[in-house]
């Protein structure tokens, strides 16, 4: 990290939280001192933006038209335009049709499937995915299994404890999250299972593990373990791979998995790894050119009983490679684009709209935002505001080609905030991309973007020297020809003044 005085800044920020909580009691100090909505700088410093998102409404079950009360909600998925919400506590999944960003509609409560023999209950439902061909795929942690309906709720197969030597075969399997790809594969995260992730083929076989997290340790707990005792080793700590807290699949069939178990020392090391972008082989392809990790808050107060690094829960991918994650720790959302930059933060812990006791899960229609809450059990639909419109159209302007007008969307949003980096970088892309090189360079500079810097000076050296071609030709000649020239009359003018001594 830049800098080095992290814990100062940090003690700093408890002082300051401590202060504000007891002003401004049932919400998160540090969100307050932050404002709503924020970024951080080149230097790491939080610079406060005009608000990306606005609540449009808070869903509750009397807003939803249900008899019951929502009870622990976990997991949500979206396909289209339905919502599948996994009421865990209540045993059952509510399908949500969105008529438009006020309006959700039940079309049916999903409590129980049917069987050759009957019919029988969910248990514990946790999470959900329906596959392109409408089949249901609902990891069912109360009964150990994750099931597969199709769109009827007719049983078609389940998912068991995967077969394998490594694992404890006391471990009871907790199936906890899952997604399933285009293909029909399973793949899910499962409590007590630190392997990665347990994948499934589409014939329900189990097939191995894939994407664990690299083991990070301390050298010198490894050391010590090498010296010492069987008995002194069983009671030490065990390096071991995280677990995977989330999963989601993107529009492209990569997966994205977070973790909240990242521990604080990791953002000084440069180890912090809280989100992973998996390939089918399992590989880590996530892009971090950001000046800091994807690791959610850079700095951490302890006001109102919440200390300690971000934690994220869930995740979810949009269709312009921008994904938010879900702070589980203070309620907020934080946003990275492609090149895992940050592209925003906002919200908080509160009983107020917009702020959260306990958030859970994490879903987007277009740009719209579902967060599920399970303390309030409620869903908080999020739209974005013109700025935050603005910023969504000058990325995707830029990925569909359209770079004058992606530079035009990002002067407007610099003309709303002046402190935001992406805009500086967003404007010197898109006029690297129209050849204009020079003028590209300086956005980069005054954002210190070293790395497209380098390649917009490397396009213009190449350009100038092209432009300059002739008059570069010329003084080279000029160079070789005229000391040979002027040696040349020298030559002939000293044969000519010494002709008559060579004569006698």
């Amino acid at each position: 990290m830049r800098k080095t005085n992290l814990l100062i800044r940090t003690g700093a920020a408890v002082l300051a939280g401590m202060i504000l909580a007891l002003s401004i009691p049932g919400q998160s100090a540090y969100a307050k001192e932050y404002g709503y909505t924020y970024n951080y700088d080149y230097w790491e410093d939080v610079q406060e933006s005009p608000d990306f998102y606005t609540v449009c409404k808070v869903f509750t079950y009397t807003d939803l038209g249900l008899d019951t009360k929502l009870n622990s909600p976990q997991g949500l998925f979206v396909k289209g335009s339905d919502l599948y919400l996994c009421d865990t506590g209540n045993n059952r999944i509510i399908q949500l049709h969105r008529d438009s960003a006020e309006k959700l509609e039940v079309v049916r409560i999903i409590d129980s499937f049917k069987e050759p023999n009957g019919s029988e209950k969910l248990n514990k439902p946790t999470d959900v995915a329906v596959s392109e061909d409408d089949e249901f795929f609902i990891a069912d942690q109360g009964s150990a299994r994750v099931l597969k309906l199709d769109n009827d709720l007719n049983y078609l197969m389940q998912f068991d404890k995967p077969v394998d030597n490594t694992l404890d075969p006391n471990l009871e399997f907790q199936p906890n999250k899952l997604a399933v790809d285009t293909a029909g594969r399973v793949y899910c995260i499962a409590t007590g299972i630190n392997k990665g992730l347990v994948k499934y083929e589409n014939d329900g076989t189990f097939s191995g593990f894939v994407g664990a997290t690299p083991v990070t340790f301390d050298w010198t707990d490894y050391i010590w373990k090498r010296f010492a005792s069987q008995e002194q080793r069983a009671k030490m700590v065990s390096f071991v791979p995280t677990e995977y807290d989330n999963i989601c699949m993107d529009y492209e069939g990569f997966i994205y998995a977070c973790t909240g178990s990242v521990k604080p020392d990791d953002l000084d090391s440069g180890a912090a790894d809280a989100v992973r972008k998996l390939n089918l082989m399992g590989s880590d392809i996530l892009v971090r050119n950001g000046n800091y990790p994807v690791f959610g808050d850079l700095y951490w107060g302890a006001g109102g009983g919440y200390e300690g690094p971000s934690y994220f829960t869930d995740i979810t991918v949009m269709e312009n490679d921008i994904y938010v994650c879900l702070d589980r720790n203070r309620g907020r959302c934080f946003a990275y684009d492609d090149q895992g930059r940050l592209v925003f933060a906002f919200g908080g812990n509160g009983n107020m709209d917009g702020y959260f006791r306990r958030p859970t899960a994490i879903e987007h229609i277009g740009h719209d935002l579902y967060v599920i809450d399970d303390l309030d059990n409620s869903i908080t639909v999020f739209v974005p505001t013109p700025f935050g419109e603005k910023v969504y159209s000058a990325i995707e302007e830029f990925d569909l080609g359209n770079y004058e007008a992606s530079g035009q969307a990002w002067e407007e949003v610099m003309a709303q905030n002046g402190n935001y980096d992406l805009a500086y970088i967003g404007i010197g892309r898109s006029l690297l991309r129209q050849k204009q090189y020079k003028e590209a360079m300086k956005y980069f500079e005054l954002k210190y973007d070293e790395d497209n810097y380098s390649k917009a000076y490397k396009q213009y050296r190449k350009q100038w020297v092209e432009e300059h071609i002739v008059i570069i030709v010329i003084v080279v000649l000029a160079l070789f020809l005229i000391p040979m020239t002027i040696g040349r009359v020298r030559k002939i003018k000293w044969e000519i003044d010494n002709a008559d001594i060579f004569r006698r």
